[in-house]
């Protein structure tokens, strides 16, 4: 499953990743350098269901799930295999994982620690989004308000550890899928980012003056439905919206900061399996709208 970050310039092309991991890190390592040497210039690592919800692959409870819908990962050995012959400070790495976010960050940045990166180069997107997973997925791990604190410590630490590390994705994607509509999927979607922001604020781990580089390393990663012209007003309303969000509630007024950085994928459940070959060109459709 293919997704598009949009960060063009007229100097750097859009980064195309595949949302991919299956069976075992060095299968999918494997898979990853093969996507990597046909031109794709990112990845998007696929969790498995454990390491989702924080199971080691032997516990009882991952039985019959490991590997299944994603790579395990459970410790930093593994993080080693994934990414054999990778080089960290040149990738562009989105781990979709939220509940235990933190954990897999850590084992990202303890790898490229033991390489001799350098942690400022490091670029990519932790998902990181607790609030959709109640909503929508039901991977959560810990109660809401602890939740809220471990993101809320992993976006104050990040922003000077790693700074060009997106530490939270606020995911729409998934608000659809479970039956929002876009203009509800809009609205679900800057509600959390604020409450995660309001959180950092009350966590007074940022100074004020640096609040704008914190906003600035919020990302968003959008459903992109088959209604177009309604799935095209979303986005216009988000680039909007977002810029007052940054201006009038938290005094943002850095142009580059104000940016809504986003992904996209297409909305899997406007895809049908009778008749598939219909599904290239509703892709096509959610894909350009």
């Amino acid at each position: 499953m293919a997704d598009t970050e949009y960060q063009h310039t007229p100097d750097r092309p859009w980064i195309f990743r595949t949302y991919a991991g299956h069976s075992t890190a060095q299968k999918s390592n494997e898979l990853y350098r093969r996507n990597l040497s046909k031109g794709q210039t990112g990845l998007s690592i696929a969790f498995d269901l454990p390491t989702q919800t924080a199971y080691d692959a032997d516990h009882i409870l991952a039985r019959g799930e490991v590997g299944k819908v994603g790579v395990p990962v459970g410790h930093l050995g593994a993080m080693r295999v994934l990414f054999d012959q990778l080089p960290l400070e040149e990738m562009n790495t989105s781990m979709t994982i939220n509940a235990p976010a933190a954990r897999l960050l850590s084992l990202y940045i303890a790898l490229a620690d033991e390489r001799g990166d350098d942690r400022g180069k490091l670029r990519g997107t932790t998902q990181n989004d607790i609030i959709k997973e109640y909503l929508s997925r039901g991977t959560y791990v810990f109660p809401p308000q602890p939740s809220m604190r471990l993101i809320s410590d992993m976006i104050s630490w990040c922003y000077t550890e790693v700074p060009k590390w997106n530490p939270l994705n606020v995911c729409s994607y998934h608000l659809q899928e479970a039956g929002a509509t876009p203009e509800q999927e809009l609205a679900y979607a800057l509600a959390t980012a604020c409450a995660v922001l309001d959180a950092v604020k009350e966590g007074g781990q940022v100074p004020e003056g640096d609040f704008p580089t914190v906003f600035g390393r919020i990302s968003f990663f959008v459903n992109a439905g088959v209604r177009f012209v309604t799935e095209l007003c979303k986005m216009r309303a988000f680039v909007d919206l977002w810029e007052e969000i940054g201006r009038e509630r938290y005094g943002v007024s850095d142009a580059k900061a104000l940016r809504f950085r986003y992904g996209v994928q297409v909305n899997s459940l406007g895809l049908t399996e009778p008749q598939p070959e219909n599904n290239v060109y509703r892709i096509l459709i959610e894909r350009w709208r």
